[in-house]
C-alpha cells in the first residue's frame, strides 16, 4: 500500500471520531466548506515556499497540501482511488489535447 492510500485511509478512520480527540475529525467536523478553506491555506503556503526556493519548506508544506487534499477530499466522499483512476486516464494524453477535450461550461 501506497502511503497516501495508507493516510487516505487513516484520514477516513478519523473521520469517524470524536472531534475532540482528532484533529482531523474536528476539521471534518466543521464541513466540506472548512476544509477546502484550508486545503487552500496550505497550497497558498506552497506557492510562497516554492517562490522563495526553500527547498526544506517546500518539501514541508507539500506534505501539508497532499494531507489535506485528501481531507478535502473525504468532507465530499472523494476517494483517492477516483482521482488515481482520473490520473491513470489522463496519463499519455497531451496536456493541451486534455484540457481542450474538457467541456466547456
Amino acid at each position: 500500500m501506497h502511503v497516501l492510500d495508507e493516510l487516505a485511509a487513516t484520514i477516513a478512520t478519523r473521520a469517524k471520531a470524536d472531534p475532540d480527540s482528532s484533529w482531523t475529525a474536528k476539521l471534518l467536523a466543521k464541513g466540506p466548506e472548512k476544509c477546502a478553506e484550508k486545503f487552500g491555506e496550505e497550497a497558498v503556503e506552497a506557492i510562497i515556499e516554492a517562490i522563495k526556493d526553500d527547498r526544506q519548506a517546500l518539501t514541508s508544506e507539500a506534505a501539508d497540501v497532499l494531507f489535506h487534499l485528501l481531507v478535502m477530499l473525504q468532507s465530499r466522499n472523494v476517494a483517492l482511488s477516483d482521482v488515481l483512476d482520473e490520473l491513470a486516464r489522463r496519463q499519455g494524453t497531451s496536456g493541451l489535447a486534455e484540457k481542450a477535450a474538457r467541456p466547456k461550461g
